[in-house]
Parts: C-alpha cells; structure tokens; sequence
C-alpha cells in the first residue's frame, strides 16, 4: 500500500480550517466521503478513517504544521 502526500483533499471548514473531510482525489477520480468511521488527534496531525461512495477505506491525516494531507487506502 502507498501513502501519497496529496492536496487534493475538499474539506468542510467552520470553527477550523480542515474541520471535516468531504472528498478526496485518488488516482485521478474524485471519491465522495460517504462516513467518517473514526478521527482522532496528535499534537501534529488530524486523522480520519474514512469510507468513500464505493466502500473503499482510507485513512486520511492532515499535517497542521505544513498544511499537508497524506492518504493512505486501508
């Protein structure tokens, strides 16, 4: 499996920026976030467990401190 830095992440953003994840770009489609499965916190990163329109899993974080998303299918 690989872990791709991608900016490529569409976010909904209200009390803060990259509040929750709303899609996501993967080889070249755009896969619509149909469940957030699980988010948890580090004090540099911001993770989601994710389930995208065709059941595939990912694991997204979003790096705070360079402002940089990393995907990885799970």
């Amino acid at each position: 499996m690989r872990d791709v830095v991608s900016d490529r992440v569409e976010c909904h953003s209200g009390y803060e920026y990259a509040e929750r994840p709303v899609a996501l770009w993967w080889e070249e489609h755009k896969l619509t976030i149909t469940n957030i499965e699980a988010e948890w916190r580090t004090p540099e990163h911001h993770y989601f467990r994710i389930r995208v329109q065709d059941e595939r899993c990912f694991e997204l974080s979003y790096d705070e401190c360079h402002d940089e998303w990393h995907t990885k299918p799970i």
